[in-house]
């Protein structure tokens, strides 16, 4: 099947639920009897205030924006840890992001709405996120105050201590912050996938809580085992015992996102103006699959599939990231209800069938290479979806017409000169087996086409 990229929000078939088998049999007919929900996409919910933890990221920026422009009224935190993994690693977005204090007067400018920014650091400056929702009152929270990479939690035992202390430390902090503030606020947190492993359960995974049969006979409806596939993935695990803790305990208002791999970079609210570019990752730690299969194809570089690619993945655009925060807003739990979880994915994938697509489109070849993670080979997913599309989202897929490779190809000609391919390889390894079997990966071999090549080298 040929592949078409999107980078709007083209209305098509949702899936309820996905296995990978081919990319059209995960794509089946839209719910008709929740459209119109009342707190649908673009229904008619109440404005909310919002605070944003993480708002300076990669899903959070764009998150902030689309709150935004729905009306809401928002108000970002964020410690900027992830510019300062920037410098760290010596490899920048390829796009140039500009400064919060930038972007948020750019955001003024071009909507007439404002968005307050906060730099607070949420896992080690707790009095002051306590004054933050005591004086801001918000509705809700969303919670991207993590690092979100699991190459770079498995780098080192820096980055590893590092992941732990900041995500988990920042999840118990914020559930303890609105306890003292007392204030009612809804937790949106924004999880992953991993969180379930990938082909453990034996078929479809639910939606955070599965159907059992313990001893004796009896059913019961648990969460969800804990599958993780590193330490960033344990941390999500550990957010979600955290999380049902705290409902129990103090009734807190909670809903869980479980996101699939994120692809797309710009949104309609960051193209508006370049100030409010959304950042691109295109290296080993924090570039996602898709999005450095399309680099790579754009530059000439060939497509690095882990191992034998057969690792099947979810898949959401950015766009829909944002929708579905906002859905996930607008239908918060009563106070009492348990922790409320979505899946937040359009449909699921092989790594080697989105490489040889791809690789068609561009004519560049896709290369398997050593996997530098601990997993395995080949396993199926199949997961459902059902309560988003209940509440009236139409996710972009991959089968969507043109935009989404059009934009990045775009993106990448723009600014190809702050392209670094020795930071494309990757160079975090799970374990000391897997550094051994990608020892013989050389950073330097990685060689951009002749046209891109003679503009990036002066």
């Amino acid at each position: 099947m040929k592949l078409f990229y999107t980078a709007i929000a083209v209305l098509l078939p949702v899936a309820t639920s996905f296995s990978p088998a081919s990319i059209s049999s995960r794509t089946v007919a839209t719910s008709t009897t929740a459209i119109h929900a009342e707190n649908g996409v673009n229904g008619s919910a109440e404005k909310k205030k919002v605070i944003i933890l993480g708002g300076d990221g990669f899903c959070g920026w764009p998150t902030s924006l689309y709150l935004s422009d729905q009306g809401h009224d928002v108000v970002i935190v964020d410690n900027l840890s992830r510019r300062k993994i920037d410098l760290d690693l010596g490899c920048d977005s390829l796009t140039p992001i500009s400064s919060p204090e930038t972007r948020v007067q750019a955001w003024k400018e071009v909507s007439g709405k404002e968005i307050k920014f906060h730099n607070i650091d949420v896992a080690k400056e707790y009095d002051l996120l306590v004054q933050l929702i005591k004086d801001e009152k918000p509705d809700s929270i969303v919670h991207f105050a993590e690092q979100r990479a699991a190459p770079y939690s498995q780098k080192n035992a820096k980055t590893k201590r590092y992941t732990v202390d900041n995500n988990v430390g920042g999840s118990n902090n914020l559930c303890c912050a609105i306890i003292d503030a007392d204030v009612d606020a809804h937790i949106v947190h924004l999880g992953t996938m991993g969180v379930y492993g990938y082909g453990t359960s034996g078929g479809e995974i639910p939606e955070g809580y599965i159907d059992v049969t313990l001893p004796g006979g009896r059913e019961a409806n648990i969460l969800h085992p804990a599958h993780p596939g590193s330490v960033y993935h344990a941390t999500k695990c550990m957010d979600a015992i955290l999380w049902q803790f705290y409902q129990k305990n103090d009734q807190l208002r909670i809903t869980d996102l479980h996101q699939g791999i994120v692809w797309g970079t710009n949104t309609p609210q960051t193209v508006l103006d370049e100030r409010l570019i959304n950042r691109f990752d295109y290296d080993g730690d924090y570039g996602t699959v898709l999005n450095r299969f399309l680099m790579q194809g754009a530059m000439g570089v060939p497509l690095t599939v882990y191992g034998t690619g057969g690792q099947t993945r979810g898949f959401i655009h950015v766009t829909d990231t944002a929708k579905c925060i906002e859905l996930a807003i607008n239908n918060p739990p009563a106070t009492g209800d348990r922790v409320e979880i979505f899946n937040q994915i359009a449909e699921t994938c092989r790594v080697r069938d989105v490489a040889e697509l791809v690789a068609k489109l561009t004519g560049v070849e896709a290369k398997c290479i050593p996997n530098p993670r601990q997993e395995a080979a080949e396993n199926e997913l199949d997961v459902s979806n059902r309560k988003f599309c209940s509440l009236g989202l139409d996710p972009v897929t991959l089968d969507a017409e043109d935009g989404l490779f059009s934009e990045v190809t775009a993106i990448v000609t723009k600014y190809k000169s702050r392209c670094d391919p020795k930071m494309i390889l990757p160079a975090s390894f799970w374990n000391k087996a897997r550094a051994e079997e990608c020892a013989d990966l050389d950073p330097s071999s990685i060689k951009l086409k002749d046209d891109v090549k003679d503009k990036v080298e002066p």
